[in-house]
Protein backbone atom coordinates (compact mmCIF):
# COMPACT_ATOMS: atom_id res chain seq x y z
CA UNK A 1 0.00 0.00 0.00
CA UNK A 2 1.44 3.34 -1.04
CA UNK A 3 2.25 5.70 1.83
CA UNK A 4 0.29 8.95 1.69
CA UNK A 5 2.48 11.92 2.56
CA UNK A 6 0.90 14.69 4.61
CA UNK A 7 0.24 17.93 2.79
CA UNK A 8 2.63 20.67 3.88
CA UNK A 9 2.62 24.46 3.69
CA UNK A 10 5.14 24.16 0.84
CA UNK A 11 2.55 22.20 -1.18
CA UNK A 12 -0.07 24.87 -0.49
CA UNK A 13 2.33 27.67 -1.42
CA UNK A 14 3.23 25.92 -4.71
CA UNK A 15 -0.44 25.39 -5.66
CA UNK A 16 -1.44 28.95 -4.66
CA UNK A 17 1.57 30.50 -6.39
CA UNK A 18 2.70 32.33 -3.28
CA UNK A 19 5.60 32.06 -0.83
CA UNK A 20 5.61 29.69 2.14
CA UNK A 21 5.75 32.72 4.48
CA UNK A 22 2.49 33.96 2.91
CA UNK A 23 0.86 30.65 3.78
CA UNK A 24 2.17 30.93 7.35
CA UNK A 25 0.84 34.50 7.71
CA UNK A 26 -2.55 33.44 6.38
CA UNK A 27 -2.96 30.93 9.18
CA UNK A 28 -1.55 33.22 11.88
CA UNK A 29 -4.17 35.42 13.54
CA UNK A 30 -3.30 39.11 13.29
CA UNK A 31 -0.56 38.65 10.70
CA UNK A 32 -0.55 41.01 7.71
CA UNK A 33 -1.71 39.40 4.46
CA UNK A 34 -3.66 40.83 1.54
CA UNK A 35 -7.20 39.69 0.80
CA UNK A 36 -6.13 38.40 -2.62
CA UNK A 37 -3.31 36.30 -1.15
CA UNK A 38 -5.58 35.01 1.63
CA UNK A 39 -8.14 33.82 -0.94
CA UNK A 40 -5.47 32.04 -3.01
CA UNK A 41 -4.05 30.30 0.04
CA UNK A 42 -7.43 29.26 1.44
CA UNK A 43 -8.57 27.92 -1.94
CA UNK A 44 -5.37 25.92 -2.31
CA UNK A 45 -5.59 24.61 1.27
CA UNK A 46 -9.18 23.51 0.69
CA UNK A 47 -8.30 21.74 -2.56
CA UNK A 48 -5.39 19.90 -0.89
CA UNK A 49 -7.26 19.20 2.39
CA UNK A 50 -4.50 21.03 4.23
CA UNK A 51 -4.65 21.75 7.96
CA UNK A 52 -1.90 23.77 9.67
CA UNK A 53 0.22 21.80 12.15
CA UNK A 54 -0.05 23.45 15.56
CA UNK A 55 2.97 21.54 16.92
CA UNK A 56 5.15 22.58 14.01
CA UNK A 57 4.02 26.17 14.45
CA UNK A 58 4.99 25.98 18.12
CA UNK A 59 8.52 24.96 17.14
CA UNK A 60 8.85 27.76 14.61
CA UNK A 61 7.34 30.56 16.71
CA UNK A 62 8.49 29.49 20.20
CA UNK A 63 4.87 29.87 21.30
CA UNK A 64 2.63 26.97 22.34
CA UNK A 65 -0.56 29.11 22.27
CA UNK A 66 -1.60 27.16 25.39
CA UNK A 67 -2.66 28.73 28.70
CA UNK A 68 -2.66 26.43 31.73
CA UNK A 69 -5.59 26.81 34.12
CA UNK A 70 -5.19 25.33 37.61
CA UNK A 71 -8.37 24.62 39.61
CA UNK A 72 -9.04 22.93 42.93
CA UNK A 73 -12.52 21.65 41.98
CA UNK A 74 -15.43 22.00 39.59
CA UNK A 75 -18.02 21.26 42.31
CA UNK A 76 -18.60 24.97 42.85
CA UNK A 77 -20.88 26.03 39.98
CA UNK A 78 -18.87 29.23 39.61
CA UNK A 79 -15.86 27.49 38.07
CA UNK A 80 -17.43 25.66 35.13
CA UNK A 81 -18.76 29.09 34.17
CA UNK A 82 -15.30 30.61 34.55
CA UNK A 83 -13.63 27.86 32.51
CA UNK A 84 -16.18 28.21 29.69
CA UNK A 85 -15.90 32.00 29.45
CA UNK A 86 -12.11 31.99 29.86
CA UNK A 87 -11.73 29.32 27.15
CA UNK A 88 -13.93 31.24 24.71
CA UNK A 89 -12.11 34.51 25.39
CA UNK A 90 -8.69 32.91 24.91
CA UNK A 91 -9.81 31.06 21.77
CA UNK A 92 -10.78 34.40 20.24
CA UNK A 93 -7.06 35.26 20.52
CA UNK A 94 -5.98 31.83 19.16
CA UNK A 95 -5.01 30.48 22.60
CA UNK A 96 -6.29 27.25 24.12
CA UNK A 97 -6.73 26.02 27.67
CA UNK A 98 -5.09 23.07 29.41
CA UNK A 99 -6.76 22.17 32.73
CA UNK A 100 -4.95 20.93 35.82
CA UNK A 101 -6.42 20.24 39.27
CA UNK A 102 -4.70 20.81 42.60
CA UNK A 103 -5.91 21.09 46.20
CA UNK A 104 -3.41 22.76 48.54
CA UNK A 105 -0.40 24.93 47.84
CA UNK A 106 1.94 21.93 47.62
CA UNK A 107 -0.33 20.39 44.98
CA UNK A 108 -0.43 23.68 43.09
CA UNK A 109 3.37 23.87 43.06
CA UNK A 110 3.55 20.28 41.80
CA UNK A 111 0.91 20.90 39.11
CA UNK A 112 2.60 24.08 37.98
CA UNK A 113 5.96 22.32 37.74
CA UNK A 114 4.29 19.81 35.39
CA UNK A 115 2.58 22.58 33.43
CA UNK A 116 5.88 24.32 32.79
CA UNK A 117 7.14 21.25 30.93
CA UNK A 118 4.48 21.90 28.26
CA UNK A 119 6.07 25.23 27.32
CA UNK A 120 2.92 27.10 28.29
CA UNK A 121 2.52 30.72 27.27
CA UNK A 122 0.78 31.61 30.53
CA UNK A 123 -0.95 30.27 33.64
CA UNK A 124 -4.21 31.17 35.39
CA UNK A 125 -4.56 30.00 38.99
CA UNK A 126 -8.29 29.92 39.74
CA UNK A 127 -9.10 29.92 43.48
CA UNK A 128 -5.62 28.61 44.29
CA UNK A 129 -2.29 30.15 45.26
CA UNK A 130 1.33 29.20 44.74
CA UNK A 131 4.51 29.54 46.76
CA UNK A 132 6.70 32.61 46.38
CA UNK A 133 9.54 30.35 45.20
CA UNK A 134 7.57 29.00 42.26
CA UNK A 135 6.17 32.44 41.50
CA UNK A 136 9.75 33.65 41.15
CA UNK A 137 10.57 30.70 38.88
CA UNK A 138 7.64 31.58 36.61
CA UNK A 139 8.82 35.20 36.43
CA UNK A 140 12.37 34.09 35.63
CA UNK A 141 11.06 31.73 32.93
CA UNK A 142 9.00 34.53 31.39
CA UNK A 143 5.69 32.72 32.02
CA UNK A 144 2.88 35.14 32.90
CA UNK A 145 0.81 34.05 35.90
CA UNK A 146 -2.56 35.55 36.88
CA UNK A 147 -4.40 34.56 40.05
CA UNK A 148 -8.17 34.49 39.42
CA UNK A 149 -10.56 35.08 42.34
CA UNK A 150 -7.62 35.06 44.74
CA UNK A 151 -4.94 37.54 45.74
CA UNK A 152 -1.84 37.20 47.89
CA UNK A 153 0.06 39.95 49.66
CA UNK A 154 3.65 40.19 48.54
CA UNK A 155 3.10 37.85 45.57
CA UNK A 156 4.96 38.62 42.36
CA UNK A 157 1.97 37.63 40.25
CA UNK A 158 -0.94 39.63 38.91
CA UNK A 159 -4.39 38.95 40.33
CA UNK A 160 -8.01 39.57 39.39
CA UNK A 161 -10.70 39.50 42.07
CA UNK A 162 -14.01 41.10 42.87
CA UNK A 163 -13.95 43.97 45.35
CA UNK A 164 -14.79 41.48 48.08
CA UNK A 165 -14.44 43.88 50.99
CA UNK A 166 -17.09 46.10 49.41
CA UNK A 167 -19.16 42.98 48.69
CA UNK A 168 -19.10 41.99 52.36
CA UNK A 169 -20.08 45.51 53.32
CA UNK A 170 -23.00 45.45 50.86
CA UNK A 171 -24.25 42.13 52.28
CA UNK A 172 -24.07 43.39 55.86
CA UNK A 173 -25.75 46.70 55.08
CA UNK A 174 -28.59 44.95 53.26
CA UNK A 175 -29.38 42.77 56.29
CA UNK A 176 -29.07 45.69 58.71
CA UNK A 177 -31.45 47.77 56.59
CA UNK A 178 -33.93 44.87 56.77
CA UNK A 179 -33.83 45.14 60.58
CA UNK A 180 -31.67 42.13 61.43
CA UNK A 181 -29.66 42.29 64.65
CA UNK A 182 -28.25 38.78 65.19
CA UNK A 183 -26.16 38.36 62.04
CA UNK A 184 -23.90 35.31 61.70
CA UNK A 185 -21.21 34.33 59.19
CA UNK A 186 -20.38 30.95 57.65
CA UNK A 187 -16.83 31.25 56.37
CA UNK A 188 -15.04 29.55 53.51
CA UNK A 189 -11.41 28.50 53.63
CA UNK A 190 -9.62 30.48 56.32
CA UNK A 191 -6.53 31.00 54.13
CA UNK A 192 -8.53 32.27 51.14
CA UNK A 193 -8.32 35.99 50.36
CA UNK A 194 -11.93 36.00 49.13
CA UNK A 195 -13.17 34.68 52.45
CA UNK A 196 -11.00 37.07 54.47
CA UNK A 197 -12.07 40.11 52.46
CA UNK A 198 -15.78 39.28 52.51
CA UNK A 199 -15.72 38.84 56.27
CA UNK A 200 -13.76 42.07 56.68
CA UNK A 201 -16.41 44.01 54.77
CA UNK A 202 -19.21 42.40 56.77
CA UNK A 203 -17.51 43.30 60.07
CA UNK A 204 -17.09 46.89 58.89
CA UNK A 205 -20.82 47.16 58.15
CA UNK A 206 -21.71 45.68 61.54
CA UNK A 207 -19.33 47.98 63.39
CA UNK A 208 -20.72 51.02 61.62
CA UNK A 209 -24.20 50.02 62.79
CA UNK A 210 -23.04 49.42 66.37
CA UNK A 211 -23.37 45.65 66.06
CA UNK A 212 -20.95 42.76 66.40
CA UNK A 213 -20.87 39.40 64.64
CA UNK A 214 -23.41 37.20 66.45
CA UNK A 215 -22.02 33.77 65.59
CA UNK A 216 -19.40 32.30 63.27
CA UNK A 217 -18.75 28.85 61.80
CA UNK A 218 -16.52 27.48 59.05
CA UNK A 219 -17.86 25.79 55.92
CA UNK A 220 -14.46 25.55 54.14
CA UNK A 221 -16.16 26.21 50.74
CA UNK A 222 -17.52 22.64 50.92
CA UNK A 223 -21.15 21.53 50.71
CA UNK A 224 -21.09 18.92 53.48
CA UNK A 225 -18.97 21.07 55.81
CA UNK A 226 -21.32 24.03 55.32
CA UNK A 227 -24.31 21.83 56.23
CA UNK A 228 -22.53 20.68 59.41
CA UNK A 229 -21.64 24.28 60.27
CA UNK A 230 -25.31 25.22 59.93
CA UNK A 231 -26.42 22.45 62.30
CA UNK A 232 -23.88 23.60 64.90
CA UNK A 233 -24.76 27.27 64.51
CA UNK A 234 -28.52 26.73 64.98
CA UNK A 235 -28.43 24.77 68.22
CA UNK A 236 -29.93 26.14 71.43
CA UNK A 237 -31.83 29.36 71.95
CA UNK A 238 -31.56 32.92 70.63
CA UNK A 239 -30.69 31.74 67.13
CA UNK A 240 -29.26 34.06 64.47
CA UNK A 241 -31.90 35.96 62.52
CA UNK A 242 -29.62 36.25 59.44
CA UNK A 243 -26.65 34.41 57.99
CA UNK A 244 -24.04 35.67 55.55
CA UNK A 245 -22.46 32.73 53.69
CA UNK A 246 -19.09 33.13 51.94
CA UNK A 247 -20.27 31.49 48.68
CA UNK A 248 -23.44 30.42 46.89
CA UNK A 249 -22.18 26.85 46.75
CA UNK A 250 -22.17 26.66 50.55
CA UNK A 251 -25.40 28.67 50.78
CA UNK A 252 -27.33 25.93 48.95
CA UNK A 253 -26.31 23.49 51.71
CA UNK A 254 -27.20 26.08 54.35
CA UNK A 255 -30.68 26.62 52.88
CA UNK A 256 -31.41 22.91 52.53
CA UNK A 257 -30.31 22.28 56.12
CA UNK A 258 -32.31 25.19 57.56
CA UNK A 259 -35.48 24.27 55.69
CA UNK A 260 -35.56 20.49 55.53
CA UNK A 261 -33.57 19.38 58.60
CA UNK A 262 -34.17 22.17 61.13
CA UNK A 263 -37.64 23.19 59.98
CA UNK A 264 -36.86 26.91 59.87
CA UNK A 265 -38.53 29.30 57.44
CA UNK A 266 -36.38 31.38 55.12
CA UNK A 267 -36.54 34.34 55.32
CA UNK A 268 -39.22 34.61 58.05
CA UNK A 269 -37.14 32.86 60.74
CA UNK A 270 -33.69 33.48 59.30
CA UNK A 271 -32.50 35.41 56.24
CA UNK A 272 -29.67 34.11 54.05
CA UNK A 273 -27.35 36.03 51.74
CA UNK A 274 -24.19 34.82 49.99
CA UNK A 275 -21.72 35.63 47.22
CA UNK A 276 -21.12 34.81 43.51
CA UNK A 277 -24.57 34.65 41.82
CA UNK A 278 -24.09 31.33 40.05
CA UNK A 279 -27.00 30.32 37.74
CA UNK A 280 -28.50 27.96 40.34
CA UNK A 281 -28.99 30.92 42.72
CA UNK A 282 -31.84 32.26 40.56
CA UNK A 283 -33.68 28.92 40.36
CA UNK A 284 -37.06 28.95 42.16
CA UNK A 285 -35.94 26.21 44.58
CA UNK A 286 -33.35 28.61 46.07
CA UNK A 287 -34.14 32.14 44.82
CA UNK A 288 -31.06 33.23 46.72
CA UNK A 289 -30.11 36.81 47.54
CA UNK A 290 -26.44 37.16 46.67
CA UNK A 291 -23.60 39.56 45.95
CA UNK A 292 -22.85 38.95 42.28
CA UNK A 293 -19.35 38.71 40.86
CA UNK A 294 -19.02 39.98 37.29
CA UNK A 295 -17.42 36.92 35.69
CA UNK A 296 -17.28 38.47 32.17
CA UNK A 297 -15.39 41.50 33.51
CA UNK A 298 -13.06 39.33 35.59
CA UNK A 299 -12.34 37.03 32.63
CA UNK A 300 -11.73 40.02 30.34
CA UNK A 301 -9.27 41.53 32.84
CA UNK A 302 -7.49 38.18 33.20
CA UNK A 303 -7.07 37.74 29.44
CA UNK A 304 -5.90 41.35 29.03
CA UNK A 305 -3.29 40.89 31.76
CA UNK A 306 -1.99 37.73 30.07
CA UNK A 307 -1.82 39.40 26.65
CA UNK A 308 -0.14 42.51 28.07
CA UNK A 309 2.50 40.39 29.80
CA UNK A 310 3.14 38.32 26.68
CA UNK A 311 3.57 41.53 24.68
CA UNK A 312 5.85 43.05 27.31
CA UNK A 313 3.39 45.83 28.14
CA UNK A 314 2.89 44.95 31.83
CA UNK A 315 5.89 45.97 33.91
CA UNK A 316 4.31 46.32 37.37
CA UNK A 317 2.43 43.68 39.34
CA UNK A 318 -1.28 44.53 39.21
CA UNK A 319 -4.14 43.65 41.57
CA UNK A 320 -7.33 44.23 39.58
CA UNK A 321 -10.53 44.50 41.62
CA UNK A 322 -13.83 44.31 39.77
CA UNK A 323 -16.99 45.88 41.18
CA UNK A 324 -19.72 43.58 42.48
CA UNK A 325 -23.43 44.19 43.01
CA UNK A 326 -26.29 43.06 45.23
CA UNK A 327 -28.96 40.83 43.68
CA UNK A 328 -31.98 40.76 45.99
CA UNK A 329 -34.17 37.66 45.85
CA UNK A 330 -36.46 35.81 48.26
CA UNK A 331 -34.04 34.68 50.99
CA UNK A 332 -33.71 38.08 52.70
CA UNK A 333 -36.15 40.54 54.17
CA UNK A 334 -37.17 38.44 57.18
CA UNK A 335 -38.29 41.34 59.38
CA UNK A 336 -40.39 42.97 56.67
CA UNK A 337 -41.97 39.65 55.65
CA UNK A 338 -42.66 38.72 59.29
CA UNK A 339 -44.48 42.02 59.78
CA UNK A 340 -46.56 41.40 56.66
CA UNK A 341 -47.40 37.90 57.90
CA UNK A 342 -48.42 39.25 61.30
CA UNK A 343 -50.61 41.92 59.67
CA UNK A 344 -52.30 39.30 57.47
CA UNK A 345 -53.03 37.09 60.48
CA UNK A 346 -54.56 39.98 62.38
CA UNK A 347 -56.77 40.86 59.40
CA UNK A 348 -57.95 37.27 59.06
CA UNK A 349 -58.73 37.15 62.79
Amino acid sequence: MREVKPVTSIDVARKAGVSQSAVSRTFTQGAAVSDATRRKVMDAAKALFYRPNAIARTLSTNRSRIIGVVLSTLDNQLYPLVVEQLSRALQSHSFHVMLFFAEGRDDVDSALTQLMTYQLDGVVLAATTLSSRLARECVDAGIPVVMFNRSAEGAQTNSVTSNNVEGGRIAGQHLIEQGHQRIAFIAGREDASTNRDRETGLLQALQQAGLSLYRRANGNYEHATAAAATRAMFRGKDLPDAVVVASDYMAFAVLDTLRYELGLRVPQDVAVISFDDVPLASWPAYNLTTVAQSIPAMVSSTVNLLLDQLAGRCEATLDVRVACRLVVRATTGAIAIANVDQSSRMQRA
